[in-house]
């Protein structure tokens, strides 16, 4: 069987989703320790009824429960999952695919994507409102929970800073280039955007940017993460490299920072690189979770920097991932992120596969 996604990267040339900004490069840095390759398909895990009809851009568990999942897709809805009934409790629509979505507390959930537009959607009475827009897609929606507000971050290189009270934008901040990635941090939040810029905010003082990195992976930003213990953020690129990174700007501090290789897989002597599309947070034991379009999720211990382990191979790229907030379950969204990654004779999956984990999977050895 020949390469399983026509987006991977291989050693002499490159292709990549068309759904992203095209901007590579090339980087070397130290491999990561490897401990644990062993599939674990006897673990328990099933897929969710009802899922989307095209590719799956973000998928998040709600806060204090393991019960609700929100999914957002390219089919333009928004659906929202009792995965304990595994059942789809609600659906809702934007005019034109859906990239992110966002919990604010348990019974109000905002989305945004291609139609430029944040809606906010309160569950408990099945109403959608529009909270405002962007100039371009909006790309990624955070909550805030230091501030009580939601953050969005678009391609019209803006991030803005909503109240929940009001539908109200209390604040647009202008960043370098085009969002791709955002995480809120502690009291901050780091942006990622194109041409590999990193933007660190404080939302203590929104007066001017805290501080302006570059990433120091070569290639385009996929995704970024918050530590859960506030101290970084995790990074990764659409060339098989993921990046721990320090806000401390100390010698002590930066010396702390790497990179390491993943999301590759050889055949017959070719390397093919995959992006690292999703990362997630184990919040009580700091490890992460990475998917790639490789159709792997890893669970590793980046302060030890060692990988946990490695689930079975997934039908399609791995789009989405989210621990829930008691590290107990991992929802991962599986899907092409275009039909150019399908490969011949191959069939499309949009899923979205609920991962009941255990310590030996996620806790630091």
């Amino acid at each position: 069987m020949g390469n399983p996604l026509a987006s991977s990267f291989v050693l002499q040339g490159t292709t990549h989703s068309q759904r992203c900004p095209k901007q590579i490069h090339q980087y070397i840095l130290p491999k990561f320790s490897k401990v644990c390759f062993a599939e674990m398909e006897s673990r328990t895990e099933f897929k969710l009824k009802t899922p989307p009809t095209d590719a799956i851009s973000a998928v998040e568990f709600g806060p204090n429960s393991t019960q609700f999942l929100l999914v957002s897709s390219w089919d333009s809805t928004v659906r929202l999952y009792d995965i304990q009934a595994n059942t789809m409790r609600l659906k809702y629509n934007h005019e034109l695919p859906v990239l992110d979505v966002a919990f604010q507390d348990a019974v109000h959930a905002y989305s945004g994507g291609l139609d430029n537009t944040l809606k906010m959607y309160d569950i408990n009475s099945n109403t959608e409102s529009v909270m405002g827009t962007h100039e371009k897609p909006i790309r990624k929606i955070e909550y805030c929970a230091a501030l009580n507000a939601i953050l969005t971050g678009g391609w019209d290189a803006a991030v803005k800073l909503w109240d929940p009270r009001s539908p109200t934008c209390v604040g647009s901040y202008q960043q370098p280039e085009t969002v791709l990635a955002l995480s809120v941090c502690g009291d901050k939040f780091v942006v990622g955007t194109a041409k590999r810029k990193v933007c660190i905010w404080d939302l203590r003082n929104m007066a001017g940017m805290f501080q302006r990195r570059e990433s120091s992976l070569k290639y385009q930003t996929r995704c970024i993460k918050g530590f859960p213990n506030e101290q970084g953020y995790v990074l990764s690129s659409i060339e098989g490299r993921v990046a721990v990174e320090y806000l401390d700007t100390t010698p002590e501090a930066q010396k702390k920072k790497y990179a390491f290789k993943c999301h590759r897989i050889k055949e017959n002597n070719v390397e093919h690189i995959y992006p690292v599309n999703a990362i997630s947070f184990h919040s009580t034991y700091n490890t992460f979770a990475t998917g790639g379009s490789d159709g792997f999720v890893n669970i590793w211990d980046g302060f030890n920097k060692k990988r946990l382990c490695q689930f079975h191979r997934y039908n399609a790229g791995v789009a989405a991932l989210s621990f829930s907030h008691d590290g107990c379950a991992l929802a991962i969204g599986v899907s092409y992120l275009n039909e150019a990654e399908i490969p011949p004779g191959g069939a499309n999956e949009e899923s979205i596969y609920i991962r009941y984990v255990n310590d030996q999977e996620t806790k630091p050895k």
